[in-house]
């Protein structure tokens, strides 16, 4: 039971570059977008698109994977769980966040291009 307790599976695109920073520790960590999105039928019977927006987190091995294989506009599918802390933004307030944080990625673009 235990397993399910904050639990989070998604599957989207990832929205921009991944951002990798090197520590002091010699950890890496990779932070980026993933955008998941939803469709329905309009009143109309239109399809239409939801499209949420979600602040993917990644330490150590995970990080280094998605420096070498992740990319902007790549299909992947995340297991992680949901993380929140609040910070001070630079005008001095608070902001919380809310983010993912994973420790599985697969990687679900038929060709991996790997970086350079």
């Amino acid at each position: 039971m235990s397993t399910i307790k904050n639990h989070v599976q998604l599957i989207g695109h990832i929205g921009q570059e991944p951002v990798i920073t090197n520590l002091e520790s010699g950890k890496k960590v990779a932070r980026f977008s993933l955008a998941t999105n939803e469709y329905y039928k309009n009143a109309q019977g239109e399809k239409q698109t939801v499209t949420d927006w979600h602040t993917i987190v990644a330490w150590g091995r995970v990080a280094e994977i998605i420096e070498k294989f992740a990319s902007k506009g790549k299909e992947v599918g995340v297991i992680g769980k949901l993380k929140s802390r609040t910070y001070e933004n630079k005008e001095g307030n608070q902001v919380k966040a809310v983010e993912i944080e994973v420790n599985e990625i697969l990687l679900l673009d038929k060709k991996p291009a790997t970086k350079e």
